[in-house]
Order: structure tokens, then sequence, then C-alpha cells
């Protein structure tokens, strides 16, 4: 006999490893491999799906901000404190209720004429309806012509003093107005320029809206009286003296003059960057070219 190899292996076990390292394969890979599919069918989503779940998130968020914009709609308006005479309501009061500056001003001068009556009060279209819808169950009017013949007997009574022409022993002739308030009355009539609105005393130290309440049936403001600051020519000392300014607004003020060489509208004066809105619109009537 001759020597035996080893490493001798037939081919009947080369076919049996073979078949064996195939089954192992197909044993360790084809779970892995199901699996993975059945992923890729999940997580699969068609176009339509897509633009279906695009369309519902849209929706969901214009809800949203309608839900939030008309719950800040309706919680901007306030219940008044008690029941009130829209007749004798002040600006300061319908801006308390949710009024803008602009549309509590409008409301004053029809309430000015005389309202008797709910239908009388929804007709003014600058009174939003949630508003209205706030304000209807506090409101009280007097009778029509008890209103008119109060009004004579007031004008009988009391001659109104206008503001911008009275001297103080005229402004202290006003129940509730004594030298004190009389004194700075005059001193921010002359800074200011002259008051174009009663609600400007309110910008005076120590006086407040129930004061005003007190002496707004004595008086009135005319608005013709007022003394304008001439923007091409005033010095920025002069006009940094206005309550509506400081040295550094009133500054930027005369830079801008400076660079154009003279302003052609009043509405240039907003290039400053502390120029705001709000005190453009108060400043504005006090300017002139």
């Amino acid at each position: 006999m001759g020597d035996v190899n080893p490493f001798f292996v037939s081919k009947r076990s080369k076919r049996g490893v073979f078949i064996f390292i195939i089954i192992s394969l197909l044993v360790v890979f084809t779970p892995r491999i199901l699996f993975s599919l059945k992923q890729e069918e999940n997580f699969f989503v068609s176009s339509e799906k897509i633009k279906e779940i695009k369309r519902s998130a849209y929706k969901s968020n214009y809800e949203r901000k309608q839900y939030k914009s008309t719950y800040k709609k309706k919680n901007r308006f306030k219940i008044p404190p008690a029941k009130f005479n829209p007749n004798i309501y002040s600006m300061e009061e319908w801006m308390h209720l949710g009024l803008s500056n602009k549309q509590a001003a409008v409301v004053l001068k029809f309430t000015k004429r005389g309202i008797y009556s709910n239908e009388q009060l929804k007709k003014i279209v600058f009174i939003p309806d949630q508003l209205f819808n706030i304000i209807k169950d506090s409101t009280i009017y007097p009778d029509k012509a008890d209103f008119a013949s109060d009004t004579k007997k007031e004008t009988k009574l009391f001659s109104r003093i206008e503001l911008n022409g009275a001297d103080q022993e005229k402004l202290e002739e006003i129940p509730g107005i004594g030298a004190f308030f009389a004194k700075n009355i005059l001193k921010h009539r002359d800074r200011l320029g002259g008051f174009l609105l009663k609600e400007q005393l309110l910008e005076i130290w120590k006086f407040d809206i129930e004061k005003l309440n007190s002496i707004e049936q004595y008086i009135e403001v005319d608005s013709e009286k007022i003394k304008r600051i001439e923007l091409n020519t005033v010095t920025v000392e002069k006009l940094k003296d206005h309550p509506y300014l400081n040295w550094s607004s009133a500054n930027s003020i005369i830079k801008i003059r400076a660079q154009k060489g003279k302003f052609k509208s009043i509405e240039e004066i907003k290039e400053s960057v502390l120029m705001d809105e709000e005190m453009f619109e108060k400043l504005k009537p006090y300017l002139t070219l």
C-alpha cells in the first residue's frame, strides 16, 4: 500500500462542505433580506399621500392662525367698568375699551352731537361689532329733551373756557383748577405751541383722567390757535424744547435738513431712525415748512 495523503478530500466531501456553506449563508441572511424588504414596503409613501399630508398640515396651520387672530381681536376689547353715558365718555375712556386713537377721535365727533339709543351708537362705523356687543348692555342715555335742556342751562350758567386763549386768572375759574394746575397748563401749552385736544392735559404732571372728566364740560380747544414750528429755519436748541422731542431726536432732524439743504415735505423727518410713527403723528400738526 502506498502512503495516504492526510490532506486529501474526496469530491463527495467537497460537495457536502459546499452545500453546508450555502445552507448556512441562507439561514443567516434570508431573515435579514426579508426584514429589509418589509421595511422598504412600510416606508414607501405615494405622492398622493404626501400631498394629502401637506394639505392637512396647511389646513391645521391656517385654522390655528385664524383662531389666534379671532382670539386676539375678541380680547382686544374690554368691558366697561360701570354703566356709562356714551355722550360724556372721553377719548381716554374709549381707548381704554379698545379703540385706537383715531377711532376714538371720530366717535367723539358723533357723541358730541348727542346720541340717545344703542341703534344710533351702532351706526357709528368706527365702533366694531365686537366692541358694540360688549358695551351695549352697559350704556345709558339721557332723554333727548332733557339733554337739550341741560345743555342750554349749562351754556347760560357757564361759558366754556378756551384753553389756547385763557390766561392764568381765567383758568383758575374752572372748578377744580387752582393756581398749581393753571400754571402747569400754561407751561405745557407754551412748550407745545397750543393744545390740539383736551386729552393733552393728561401729559401734565399729576393731571389724571378723573380731573379731566371733572372739567371737560367747562373747557374747549380752538386748534386754529396753535403755533407751528418752521422746520426749515428752526434751530436744534428751539426744536429740542418741544415736549415730544429731546436733544437727540431734534438733532437728528436738523442733520437730515443739513443733508437735504431743506425739507420739501414734513414726512421727510421720518427718515430719522429716532422718529417712530407714533411720535410723528403727535408732532406733525405742530410743524410747517
